[in-house]
């Protein structure tokens, strides 16, 4: 790749980017009282964000037990309210100690 097709793609995509940033801001111009539709925009970062998240937790392991084990563990700790790190930790803990018990058997 040379230097203008570097440029090129940059520019690119820095415009979809700004794009869809900017378009809602320039069709939405009051503020939104459907309850509907604050509802699913509240949801959206964290439906995207499982939706990123589980399936490499799940395919990243030699087994796929010891993902489920360690997706349980997550669920269980961020349901109780634990911190973020805490969560996150514990999960590749448990995995980790999982995936050894197995290589050992």
């Amino acid at each position: 790749m040379n230097v203008k097709e570097f440029f090129i793609y940059l520019f690119l995509m820095a415009g979809s980017t700004y794009l869809i940033r900017v378009i809602p801001f320039i069709l939405i111009k009051k503020k939104i009282q459907n309850k509907f539709i604050k509802s699913f925009l509240y949801y959206v970062p964290y439906t995207v964000l499982a939706v990123m998240t589980i399936p490499s937790a799940l395919l990243l392991t030699n087994h796929i037990w010891t993902a489920l084990l360690g997706l349980c563990v997550a669920a269980m700790l961020a349901f109780k309210g634990k911190s973020l790190t805490i969560v996150a930790v514990a999960a590749s803990v448990v995995t980790l100690i999982a995936e050894s018990l197995l290589l050992l058997f």
